[in-house]
């Protein structure tokens, strides 16, 4: 089963690399590498961004301002930091190719897969961005998912052999493949996952994805976005009627966290938790996360805390959680959403007030 050879893989590259941390590879330079013509300029660009002199940190933030037109503030919450933290190192790291000359140049051939992975962290980023936009009513991030979404199309197809570049490829196909089914019929109203309508969703791109998927896990060179991938494939077995398993999806956030450490991927597996165990090893999950400053501001985590919290009869912390999501959110769509939920908590199960 592709989920399990990922978890597998993944506690084995996870080994490896630890063993491995000291080494590196070095190249002999007898032979001249062969460049060619990327065929995107803006690819290119991101390629360039992502010099190995350049901090490893940075480099996707860099390729999202200068590249994409991203700002701080927007770079910033991509990547769970303070704006004005992701404000001085962006501004470092432009002193530093100034200062240390660094042509910011189309790598050779042989260098693309030394690069990737900032490339496709750059890409990922920019597609959600994109994706948050589901009205389509931002012309800062209008079109930003389709164009990463293209991007992602030319890495696969130019570095067919690296199954992260198809792993993202699938990853943002599998959500893509539910644009609609985010809103009502009607569009104005949010659905999320668990309530979308899988007839709603475009089976021909979710085909796709399986086949992507399944192509990159064949490389036995587990990662980030086939996991991820992996997960949302889980998902898709609704489309067959099949219920979610949830104790799956759970193991791949697990492996997941081991191969990341995000504080995101730990929230996740959180949920997933809740639906395969129970609201309170959920909520044990998600107290263990209270003192990361990165969460602080993240609605998704208070979002979920609020359904926990309301899950296990906390109504009055229930609601504080839910007033907490509700200002971090900027979608309105997504707002009302919650504040139906909070109304719900308000009023409990039997749709009376709460004394």
């Amino acid at each position: 089963m592709v989920r399990r050879r990922l978890v597998d893989a993944t506690r084995r590259r996870a080994q490896d690399e630890r063993r491995a941390a000291q080494l590196q590879l070095l190249s002999d330079g007898a032979v001249e590498p062969v460049r060619q013509e990327l065929p995107d300029r803006r690819l290119g660009l991101l390629f360039a961004c992502a010099h190995p002199a350049i901090d490893a940190a940075v480099r996707a933030p860099l390729m999202l301002q200068t590249m994409l037109g991203f700002d701080a503030a927007a770079i910033a919450s991509a990547f769970l930091v303070a704006p004005a933290t992701m404000g001085q190192r962006l501004v470092r790291a432009k002193r530093r190719i100034r200062e240390a000359g660094i042509a910011l140049e189309l790598p050779a051939t042989d260098e693309l897969p030394g690069r990737l992975d900032a490339v496709l962290d750059a890409i990922y980023a920019a597609y959600a961005e994109g994706w948050l936009d589901a009205d389509g009513t931002d012309a800062r991030r209008r079109n930003l998912a389709d164009e990463a979404l293209w991007l992602g199309r030319v890495v696969a197809a130019l570095l067919p052999g690296e199954p992260e570049a198809l792993g993202l490829l699938a990853l943002m196909l599998y959500t893509d493949a539910r644009r609609r089914a985010r809103r009502c019929e009607a569009g104005r109203d949010y659905v999320p996952l668990a309530e979308q309508d899988p007839r709603r969703w475009d089976a021909a791109r979710i085909d796709e994805a399986e086949a992507l998927l399944q192509q990159a896990v064949r490389a036995g060179r587990p990662g980030r976005f086939q996991l991820e991938a992996a997960v949302q494939s889980a998902h898709c077995v609704r489309r067959f009627g099949r219920a979610v398993d949830w104790t799956a999806i759970e193991q791949l956030y697990a492996a997941l966290e081991t191969l990341t450490g995000s504080p995101v991927v730990a929230l996740n597996r959180a949920v997933a938790l809740a639906q395969s165990r129970g609201a309170e090893p959920a909520l044990a999950a998600l107290d263990a996360l209270r003192g990361d400053a990165r969460l602080a501001d993240y609605q998704p985590y208070w979002a979920a805390r609020a359904a926990l919290l309301a899950r296990s009869a906390r109504h009055d912390e229930a609601f504080a959680a839910y007033q907490r999501a509700i200002g971090l959110e900027r979608d309105p769509a997504v707002r009302r959403f919650l504040q139906r939920r909070l109304e719900q908590t308000v009023k409990g199960p039997g749709g009376a007030d709460r004394p």
